[in-house]
């Protein structure tokens, strides 16, 4: 199984908090088109024939395309790339993009599964994050997205905003409940170096929420998807059945190889890992120009070792010690103390975080990687 991550930089509006690459303007719209299926031209054989599952249009707001432009670039694509048959293809939305007639319009095109940015269920904390939509859009476009036939949907919502009470917290849940989408992607706020935020942070403008008040809220977030069966499958990816856990994420956290369309981007193949450049103009230049537009980097075993710890940690399929190969002992060695304080369960040799150990998964893995000349 591999995956295909397209990212598609166009945006409405910039979210405050958001670092990853986009522009607000769609003036190169139809250049990065042309330059994104000449990528796709030149890396056919990159995935060496492995089945494609997973097709993921993430930016950026994908939704800025329209539905010809997105089912062009899924034709080609197909003519790439072995694409099963039953492929996952997503497509992330913003609310205020999504009528009833470019709903429809994605689902012809191919999309079988949207990823809606919520964000939040309430408009003050929506107009904080500079979002463009409002509560009324979310709820009119998942219902107008499942009235159209497509049934997976995922969200995502954001916790320790400032502003956001530990009562609303618990209604955002209960509200996501009555939605009946099948997928959902919970993120604690970071605040990232360069962002807007950080700037209005740094100004005195905004003030940042305490850990203490993120942490409880993911308290809360587990406790009632716990209660309610959901499939906590990854510390921010919970599913609500086996058969809805999304492959795009998986790819990510199962060590599958995946490549990266358009600026920014990130490709991986167990033995290397490259990234496009960006910004846009960037991008297009090179591609057009048959120049170098990425950079790449070699992972040795160390490398290799470190992130299927930092990765499997994530997941509740946990680490394999007995996968680790050469670093079996020195893993055994090392997470013990977490055995012993409950952070970690152990099945045979399968080491899976427990509850309090997912409010500490990054410093649990940290402190399991090896460092050269350790």
């Amino acid at each position: 199984m591999a995956g295909i991550y397209l990212h598609v930089p166009f945006c409405r509006k910039a979210c405050y908090y958001c670092d990853f690459y986009f522009t607000t303007s769609l003036r190169l719209k139809s250049d990065f088109i042309t330059a994104v299926k000449k990528e796709i031209n030149s890396r056919r054989h990159d995935l060496k024939d492995e089945p494609v599952d997973t097709i993921y249009f993430g930016g950026g707001t994908p939704s800025r395309l329209e539905a010809d432009e997105i089912e062009r670039i899924l034709g080609i694509i197909r003519d790439s790339f072995a694409v099963s048959d039953n492929a996952e293809i997503t497509l992330e939305a913003n609310p205020d993009d999504l009528t009833a007639l470019k709903i429809r319009e994605f689902k012809r095109a191919g999309v079988n599964r949207l990823s809606i940015g919520v964000q939040s269920f309430y408009d003050e904390i929506l107009t904080w994050m500079n979002r463009a939509h409002t509560t009324q859009e979310i709820f009119t476009s998942i219902s107008e997205s499942q009235q159209a036939g497509i049934t997976n949907i995922t969200i995502d919502l954001i916790y320790g905003v400032p502003g956001l009470t530990e009562d609303m917290w618990q209604s955002s849940i209960e509200k996501f409940f009555d939605l009946s989408v099948t997928h959902l992607s919970a993120y604690s706020l970071t605040v990232e170096p360069k962002t807007p935020l950080h700037k209005l942070i740094a100004s005195g403008k905004y003030i940042i929420t305490s850990d203490a008040v993120a942490a409880k809220h993911f308290e809360t977030l587990m406790k009632l998807m716990g209660e309610a069966g959901w499939l906590h499958y990854e510390i921010s990816n919970f599913a609500r059945e086996s058969d809805t856990i999304s492959k795009h994420n998986s790819a990510y956290w199962n060590n599958t190889s995946y490549i990266g369309l358009g600026p920014s981007a990130h490709s991986y193949n167990n033995d290397k890992r490259r990234w496009n450049v960006s910004p846009l103009q960037k991008y297009i230049d090179k591609i057009m120009s048959d120049e170098i537009y990425y950079e790449e980097e070699s992972l040795n075993k160390i490398d290799k070792y470190n992130e299927q710890v930092l990765t499997g940690l994530r997941t509740m399929w946990g680490v394999n010690a007995s996968e680790l190969g050469e670093f079996r002992n020195y893993f055994k060695e090392n997470i013990e103390k977490y055995v012993k304080q409950n952070m970690v369960a152990v099945f045979d040799e399968k080491y899976v975080l427990t509850g309090i150990g997912k409010m500490y998964a990054d410093r649990v893995a940290s402190d399991l990687f090896y460092v050269s000349g350790h």
